[in-house]
């Protein structure tokens, strides 16, 4: 079963089946990326403990943290890959799939929800022609919503890569956006 995944065809192939039965999706590390890893882990003393200040730089390095890098962090820190993948998956910073250059994650908590969230996540939706969980074909942008942010009394809080705007309208998404269209790409 050696078909290719859509998302990103050339990251992503199927090579099978995972030992649950499940196709596996497989991303070749190579020898530069196992070794960016173990850096990272010996940064934080291969310390079991610091499993989510590894996950946080090995996602910084990477932009995703995807199974095999997982299972080489697991390796590293004498975890098992399960434990590893619980806290991928229970954490919604970190993401198992790539993002944009840009990622814009919309905050719908409680009071982000209140001062209207919705109409700005509606907003960028619109303007990117992206839906929530979408990456741009050029790569560029990349649209989540997260639950939290600590900032309320900025709601609605939008957050473009590290950067946090505050009071966002649905008036204000296409200035936010134009900053990042006319950055050059890495």
């Amino acid at each position: 079963m050696n078909r290719k995944i859509n998302e990103a065809p050339e990251v992503f192939e199927c090579t099978g089946k995972t030992a649950s039965g499940g196709a596996g999706i497989k991303e070749s590390l190579t020898e530069e990326k196992l070794a960016k890893i173990s850096e990272i882990c010996n940064t934080f003393g291969n310390d079991p403990g610091e499993l989510i200040n590894v996950l946080h730089e090995v996602q910084h390095a990477f932009g995703y943290i995807p199974a095999e890098v997982q299972e080489a962090v697991a390796r590293n820190l004498h975890l098992s890959a399960a434990q590893v993948y619980g806290v991928v998956t229970f954490y919604t910073f970190f993401s198992m799939i790539p993002k944009g250059e840009h990622p814009i994650s919309v905050c719908t908590g409680t009071a982000c929800h209140v001062r209207g969230a919705e109409s700005v996540l509606e907003e960028f939706r619109k303007e990117l022609q992206l839906e929530v969980g979408e990456t741009s074909s050029d790569g560029k942008f990349s649209l989540n919503c997260l639950r939290c942010v600590g900032a309320c009394g900025l709601a609605p809080v939008v957050l473009v890569g590290e950067r946090v705007y505050g009071r966002v309208s649905p008036d204000g998404v296409k200035a936010i956006i134009a900053e990042y269209r006319e950055k050059k790409l890495h």
